[in-house]
């Protein structure tokens, strides 16, 4: 048993590796792309409460490494919705059916793409206006284990990009975080299991979030905004195929 654990852990700590370098890059996608590494080793309804404490070290780490660029308004407005609403999922995820939410979302990810291309100057939300990104983002991560790329669009509408959009997403995502695992706790999923693997992954997302802040900071904004708008398509290709 301890050595199906080694292994498992050595596979998953690549994979957390490399998705929380592609998280630190692009602001999100590590989580998106790591749950069907996770559902293949350990189940969905584990995988996404180990999932979640991944992604709780990887998004302190981005908040802490572009700290200087955080904006505090537009977190406050993000977790005011955020916070209930990732409760009020993770205590639904045990029932809730998430096949067709994944796939609504795949759509609206790539309308949002198709969207922002058609229109090149697209309107600048309001800071109240995430209290709302934070509601759907909080339900819709705590049922579906990660849906970073929603969030996205409006960051970026806002005119955030690089250090500012990295790390003001990843302020707004650990406060969900904390509230999903607080309603996993609640929910009886929180197991041994979970929480040995949440740890023992810790390292390497850490790790990765260093590396992927290296690595941003030498990109443009504007090969920035094509890498985050690629990896929505991507990530709403693989919500429609169910992934």
């Amino acid at each position: 048993m301890l050595g199906a654990d080694i292994g498992t852990v050595a596979i998953a700590s690549v994979a957390a590796f490399l998705l929380a370098v592609l998280s630190a890059v692009a602001g999100f996608g590590g989580g998106v792309l790591l749950l069907p590494v996770f559902t293949a080793l350990f189940g969905f309804r584990v995988a996404v409460p180990i999932l979640t404490l991944t992604q709780i070290s990887s998004n302190v780490a981005r908040m802490w490494l572009n700290r200087r660029e955080l904006r505090w308004p537009l977190i406050g407005w993000f977790a005011a919705g955020a916070v209930p609403f990732a409760v009020a999922g993770g205590l639904l995820l045990a029932h809730a059916p998430l096949g067709v939410l994944k796939r609504g979302l795949g759509v609206f990810l790539i309308g949002v793409v198709a969207w922002r291309r058609w229109s090149r100057t697209p309107r600048k939300p309001p800071d109240r206006a995430f209290a709302a990104v934070g509601a759907a983002s909080g339900l819709g991560s705590a049922l579906l284990g990660s849906v970073g790329p929603l969030t996205a669009p409006f960051f970026l509408a806002y005119g955030l990009t690089r250090a500012a959009y990295v790390g003001t997403e990843a302020a707004g995502a650990v406060t969900l975080h904390l509230s999903k695992v607080a309603a996993y706790g609640a929910g009886d999923l929180l197991t041994s299991r979970v929480l040995f693997f949440g740890a023992a992954l810790t390292p390497a997302t850490l790790a990765g979030a260093w590396v992927g802040r290296k690595i941003v900071g030498r990109i443009s904004d504007r090969v920035f905004v094509v890498l985050v708008e690629g990896g929505l398509v991507v990530a709403g290709a693989l919500f429609i195929l169910g992934a």
